[in-house]
């Protein structure tokens, strides 16, 4: 009977040690809660509505007048950032990210000054390096992409895009975080990515650490247009597995170690998935793997192309009578991307999702350096070893570990050292180490490279 209680003990006690972990991976700060809660669908309708006023919005249009046109519009977007750094206390730094694209032969016929719209909140760690961005664009067109005199309301492509980039500006700027926040409106990307190709360069250039971009475009339809069925609890996180800049040695570690599924922004997707569905209800994130949709293009794809970490947002179902289309009626079918037509439940809940992932990322602890997995010795188990991050020592890191037909981590163990043995041979499992601090925020996942 003695040992039977004594084992009965030891059950309990790793029953409890196993429960207090699953409520950790599970924590939700009630910091970043109650600023999801401050998301407005009434808002994100206010926005949008604001944008379609302009009449369009188009990359070339009137940049003169105060009421339409693309002047009028990133003049707008500007004034509301500004109001936002009032209610900062002037921490929220507004700009224009001014440049002059040259003629493109295609789509741009002269040089043209254009302006992305910038929203900057530094960091509270002098130590923490870390820059994450958040984007949309506000350019509009129609069916002719050369089009700039008509009606190009662009409510869901992408005012929806730039409207959660705004709300989020609004509630985070009034908070502080460790690493630096950044808000983009971008310019251009109906005529070629070009606003987010000039940022991607300066921010090359000027040695940014782009440490995540994700960019929002088109998220806030639910529709789906053949399906005719209404999906407002789906959203497509679209990730790049191997780095545009991969060299010839990274490329032959990779095919060493099978991991073409695990390059930064396929990282980044996990995470997102992982942190969003904990922090918002009737959601789910889904990755796709593919730089963006089949053959096409967004200003993520700019920063992947400059070697950043960078994917993107987009709503389950496209509405293509909606996209690119002239206002107009046929058979008694209303074309066009009017603002009518947006689900402003769906796009607050995306906005939230976006809010969630920003704010527990630039809340944590930098990632785990020179995280290994030990080669020295044939064994079925596998040894990982790292050292501390910069700055902020971490309350403890996570061990991942997942099959490696698995599209996301599977299992998660909490190691307070910088070393763990696992009895997981690493020829059957990937695994990667994230640090966390005492709140439960995770820095993003590194993949363990061999040393001996």
């Amino acid at each position: 009977m003695k040992y039977l209680k004594q084992t009965i003990a030891i059950c309990l006690c790793f029953f409890a040690i196993k429960t207090s972990y699953a409520q950790k991976t599970e924590i939700k700060d009630p910091a970043i809660v109650s600023m999801l809660n401050e998301v407005s669908a009434a808002n994100l309708e206010t926005l949008v509505r604001k944008m379609v006023s302009f009449h369009t919005r188009h990359t070339l249009s009137d940049t003169l007048s105060k009421t339409k046109g693309v002047g009028a519009a990133r003049n707008w977007i500007k004034s509301e950032f500004e109001k936002y750094a009032a209610e900062s206390g002037g921490r929220l730094q507004v700009s224009f990210d001014t440049f002059t694209q040259p003629a493109d032969g295609r789509r741009i016929k002269e040089p043209v000054v254009l302006k992305n719209v910038m929203a900057v909140l530094p960091g509270s760690d002098p130590t923490d390096k870390r820059m994450l961005m958040v984007s949309g664009h506000y350019d509009s067109r129609v069916t002719d992409v050369m089009n700039i005199k008509d009606f190009a309301p662009g409510a869901n492509d992408d005012a929806s895009g730039v409207a959660a980039v705004m709300e989020m500006a609004r509630i985070m700027s009034k908070h502080q975080f460790s690493s630096t926040l950044v808000f983009v409106a971008f310019v251009g990307e109906e005529q070629g990515l070009y606003g987010a190709a000039n940022l991607a360069k300066r921010a090359k250039a000027e040695g940014w650490n782009v440490h995540l971009l994700m960019n929002n475009d088109i998220v806030g339809n639910s529709y789906g247009m053949e399906t005719d069925i209404k999906d407002n609890k789906s959203v497509r996180v679209f990730s790049e597995g191997v780095s545009a800049l991969e060299t010839p040695a990274q490329a032959a570690a990779r095919l060493a170690a099978g991991t073409e599924n695990d390059g930064n922004a396929r990282q980044a997707a996990r995470y997102i998935k992982e942190v969003a569905e904990r922090y918002i209800d009737q959601l789910e994130v889904k990755l796709i793997y593919r730089r963006d949709r089949f053959l096409r293009g967004g200003d993520h794809t700019s920063f992947s192309q400059q070697g950043f970490t960078a994917v993107r947002i987009t709503e389950m179902n496209e509405d293509f009578n909606r996209q690119h289309q002239d206002v107009r009626t046929e058979n008694g079918f209303k074309f066009g991307d009017l603002p009518e037509y947006v689900d402003y439940n769906y796009l607050q809940k995306v906005t939230r999702m976006n809010m969630a992932v920003m704010a527990n990322l630039a809340l944590s602890t930098q990632e785990p350096e020179n995280v290994g997995v030990v080669t020295s010795g044939l064994t079925n188990k596998t040894t990982l070893k790292w050292d501390a991050p910069k700055g902020k020592l971490p309350y403890g890191y996570y061990v991942l570990m997942r099959e490696t037909t698995s599209p996301f981590w599977e299992r998660k163990f909490f190691v307070k050292d910088n070393q763990t043995v696992l009895n997981y041979s690493k020829d059957n499992y990937f695994f990667g180490v994230q640090s966390v601090d005492e709140n439960g925020h995770e820095s993003l996942v590194v993949i363990p490279k061999p040393v001996r």
